[in-house]
């Protein structure tokens, strides 16, 4: 009962003297909507960023020619050309690599693009049907290479989303023909923005039969009579076949290119699990960190809750000597003061959070943000949680203050 008799007082206090109480919130407001707002960026980055790696493909393995990297540094990746075809076609025996899903070859350089009087230089990906599976690509318009455009090595081409509107400006590119290296091919689709980044950005890509990219287009050296790939890229079978998938192909690769025990592997082999892994880890680190800088503003604001509070307890020294003159322990006095620093840390702490969603909204109409401030339930606990253990401790010591006071000196004070 006494909380509550103590909580009316606290409320009648800080109505009496509005302003004071407002600009002693003022810490605990700017402490916890920039918890919240660095928290919620922080997140938000680590979210977009874990969403453009996964829009690349779902548990995804990737073989590219080269030895495999040591210590943060590639050897002769990409060099070394012995990743074929055969391999591609080998490690589709499920009966030997029951971990691997889809394969997915492809083969990929640079070329001129013309059409009309618009003339780019962009990668061409040859690649098979299984391609926009395995890389979660999707068709916005017409559709993607068929099995017999791949089989019979026909001049059509799928274009990424920002290359089809560099080239066309605008219009829809389907059924048009285009140039690539000076040869006429049909535009059968145009893809999805995808949002990926680095060389597997297929937003700026156009994508060709994968006979015709190793063949007409580029010339593609061969190795043990077979055409070289840029690429195999593969889906595991599910989330918990990834390391059995990796271990298969490397298995059956090493077979395929004689490699005894003591070579090392001629190709890497690159899981997207482990960038998604590595990543969480740095955006966790940020965000802490992130959050780490709001939080000194909650230091600030619950110093400025022990400043008004001792301002407080000296304005009313003869109220406090007249509480005790009638008999009021220092139990309650002490009780007293503490819940109205309570009470100005869990305002503030309210309208901060208030505050916080505002800034979230207005990020929300800035076009150059390109991710959501993400403010989640965890966060809103712990920013009201760290104003109401600002003001608790910040407001101990005016609270003792209160109570060390003499009642009949208290009362000769005017």
């Amino acid at each position: 009962m006494k909380v509550f008799k103590y909580l009316q007082v606290a409320v009648e206090s800080l109505v009496a003297h509005k302003m004071r109480a407002i600009l002693t919130m003022l810490g605990i407001i700017i402490g916890v909507s920039a918890v919240l707002v660095t928290m919620g960026i922080g997140r938000g980055a680590a979210a977009n960023i874990t969403e453009r790696i996964e829009s690349q493909g779902t548990y995804l393995l990737t073989i590219n020619p080269g030895a495999s990297s040591s210590g943060g540094l590639s050897g002769d990746r990409g060099s070394a050309g012995t990743l074929t075809m055969g391999d591609a076609q080998a490690l589709l025996d499920t009966s030997l690599h029951s971990g691997v899903g889809i394969v997915a070859p492809e083969y990929n350089a640079n070329a001129r693009l013309v059409y009309g009087n618009v003339n780019t230089q962009n990668q061409i990906t040859g690649v098979t049907t299984n391609y926009p599976v395995v890389r979660n690509l999707k068709v916005s318009s017409g559709r993607f290479l068929t099995d017999e455009e791949i089989k019979q090595q026909r001049n059509v081409v799928v274009l990424g989303s920002s290359l089809a509107s560099d080239l066309f400006e605008g219009k829809n590119p389907v059924g048009l023909t285009l140039r690539i290296n000076a040869q006429p091919f049909q535009v059968v689709g145009v893809l999805e923005e995808s949002g990926g980044f680095g060389r597997n950005n297929a937003d700026s890509q156009a994508f060709v039969p994968i006979g015709i990219a190793q063949g007409r287009l580029f010339n593609a050296p061969r190795y043990r009579g077979e055409y070289t790939v840029s690429s195999i890229s593969i889906q595991a079978a599910g989330a918990d076949q990834i390391d059995a998938a990796q271990k298969q192909i490397e298995m059956t690769l090493r077979l395929r290119h004689n490699l005894d025990a003591a070579k090392s592997n001629d190709f890497d082999i690159f899981d997207q699990a482990s960038l998604l892994e590595a990543t969480a880890d740095i955006t966790q680190t940020l965000t802490i960190f992130l959050g780490s800088i709001g939080a000194i503003s909650l230091l600030v604001g619950g110093i400025g809750i022990m400043n008004i509070m001792l301002v407080s307890v000296t304005e009313r020294t003869r109220e406090i000597g007249l509480r005790k003159a009638l008999g009021a322990h220092d139990s309650d006095i002490l009780l007293q003061f503490l819940i109205e620093a309570l009470v100005l840390s869990f305002f503030g702490g309210l309208i901060g959070v208030g505050l916080a969603y505002g800034v979230r909204a207005l990020f929300l109409q800035i076009p150059a943000f390109t991710f959501r401030v993400a403010i989640q339930p965890d966060s809103l606990v712990l920013a009201l949680s760290f104003s109401l253990v600002a003001g608790l401790i910040f407001g101990i010591y005016p609270a003792m203050r209160a109570t060390q006071l003499d009642p009949i000196e208290a009362l000769r004070s005017e």
